[in-house]
């Protein structure tokens, strides 16, 4: 019966860290990083067998996987369904006319909420291409003012 030496369990982590630059989901590399301490832990304990190997390797990479999902991964932040507090105050340019009867529409520089491009009303009659600043958030809609 074939038993893995050593070396086999540190190239095989060497070809999935590898395998980790074809593949971007930062997952394979503990699968990598498990065979490897697998080949040092036989270099130190060469008697070992192969069913001990595999489930040394399992647990290891089972081990590394939950470490980075619970403690390790970065947490990205984006402002979708930030506080609308955040956005008050920002200013844009009207699209199109705004009248209190009339909904129009305003344009961001840099995305708010996650859009550009946003339906407002406002109190006042407003001609388009005035700038204006958002006054509060109200579900899908912005209430705007005139910029001063």
């Amino acid at each position: 019966m074939f038993s893995p030496q050593w070396w086999h369990w540190l190239v095989l982590g060497l070809l999935l860290t590898m395998a980790e630059l074809a593949i971007v989901s930062f997952f394979v590399v503990w699968f990598g990083i498990a065979a490897a301490v697998v080949g040092l832990i036989l270099l130190a304990a060469p008697t070992l067998a192969l069913p001990t190997q595999l489930l040394l390797w399992a647990g290891l990479s089972t081990a590394l996987v939950l470490i980075w999902f619970r403690y390790l991964r970065p947490r990205t932040m984006t402002t979708v369904g930030t506080s609308a507090a955040a956005v008050t105050g920002e200013v844009g340019i009207l699209v199109a006319d705004l009248t209190p009867d009339c909904r129009g529409q305003v344009r961001f520089q840099k995305p708010i909420l996650g859009a550009d491009v946003w339906e407002a009303y406002a109190d006042a009659a407003i001609a388009a291409g005035e700038r204006v600043r958002v006054v509060a958030v109200d579900g899908s809609y912005i209430k705007v003012e005139k910029a001063k």
